[in-house]
């Protein structure tokens, strides 16, 4: 991951806390961080495969899997989430 990945910068972390709240269950936080972390990260494609591959590279399909899950079973509302970035 990139160094701003890893570090967990402060006010990444201070974004992804306001999105889970949004979100709901806790067993969302890890999945959502990974997907925001993977759009941060160079990567020629954004789809979950390449996500996948550069946010947990030793567990490339587990990881492809989580995120799926998390990406298809969305049943937080979207509105709410949109609204929550615009903030």
């Amino acid at each position: 991951m990139g160094d701003f990945a890893r570090s967990g910068g402060a006010g990444f972390d201070a974004y992804v806390a306001a999105l889970i709240e949004v979100i709901g269950h806790a067993d969302r936080a890890a999945p959502l961080r990974d997907y925001c972390v993977g759009l941060m990260m160079p990567v020629a494609r954004k789809s979950v495969e390449p996500l996948a591959a550069v946010t947990a590279p030793a567990r490339v399909s587990a990881q492809h899997q989580s995120l799926l899950h998390f990406v298809g079973q969305a049943s937080w509302s979207d509105e709410a989430l949109i609204a929550r970035v615009r903030d």
